[in-house]
């Protein structure tokens, strides 16, 4: 088993604030990202990454009236190991309510949404890694295009969601975009590891940022710890910080 990257404060914002390479990045729109007649899949390993992910992207499939289907493959009652006060059972019913408030904020209408919840184990996806490619895929079409979490992300979920996520839509015949989300975390603008190359910008306005961090801090439970065990908030500030850049970076 690979260490975990996910330690400590991780890279400061101000080194990705300073960076060149960020700011020479090759921006793309929503429009090239989801031509007319496609439709957006978002596949979050946890009720939160597809704000955390792709938030400002979101924004703009509702403003061009994209179809969106989301399926949040877990319902994230894992964050929170051995609390009482953010106990699983309390988890898996908080964290779809999170979410549904959360994608209110951005704007997106429920109602539009198709939303289905696959319900796989939180922090244990891999071991059916298989079977969520083939429920996955059950879900596609061939014009669909498909947002997930990056196959080496950091985070054993979001790896696993992103390679479940390649191999459905390969069979399909749909396009497949990663998103980093942890990344951000362990890696640094130099990072070789992270494949830059394919790295494509999407700029967002100040007000799409503004309604990302007002979406962002819905998520309640992840913004809490458990000071009695010792357990720290899944997102501390300065991880919420580095998630509100003016852009969102799509692996192409």
């Amino acid at each position: 088993m690979k260490p975990n990257p996910i330690v400590g404060q991780g890279t400061p914002l101000h080194r990705w604030q300073a960076s060149s390479k960020m700011a020479g990045l090759a921006q793309i729109n929503v429009e090239q990202l989801v031509p007319e007649g496609c439709r957006a899949v978002i596949i979050a390993p946890h009720p939160d990454d597809e704000v955390l992910g792709c938030g400002g992207l979101l924004q703009g499939l509702v403003a061009l009236g994209r179809p969106i289907q989301l399926i949040s493959v877990t319902d994230g009652s894992a964050s929170h190991p051995g609390s009482r006060r953010w106990p699983v059972e309390r988890l898996s019913v908080v964290r779809a309510q999170e979410s549904a408030q959360a994608l209110h904020r951005l704007g997106v209408p429920l109602h539009r949404l198709q939303w289905l919840r696959a319900g796989f184990d939180d922090s244990q996806v891999a071991a059916r890694e298989d079977e969520l490619a083939a429920f996955i895929q059950r879900c596609l079409k061939p014009t669909d295009v498909v947002f997930t979490t990056w196959r080496e992300d950091g985070h054993c979920d979001h790896e696993a969601v992103g390679r479940a996520s390649a191999q459905a839509s390969m069979a399909v015949g749909a396009t497949l975009y990663e998103l980093p989300v942890w990344t951000w975390h362990w890696a640094t603008p130099e990072d070789g590891k992270v494949p830059w190359h394919r790295a494509r910008k999407l700029a967002l306005t100040c007000e799409a940022v503004a309604r990302k961090r007002h979406a962002i801090h819905a998520f309640a439970s992840q913004l809490e710890g458990d000071p009695q065990i010792g357990l720290a908030p899944v997102l501390a500030p300065y991880v919420v910080e580095r998630l509100l850049q003016p852009f969102e970076v799509v692996f192409v």
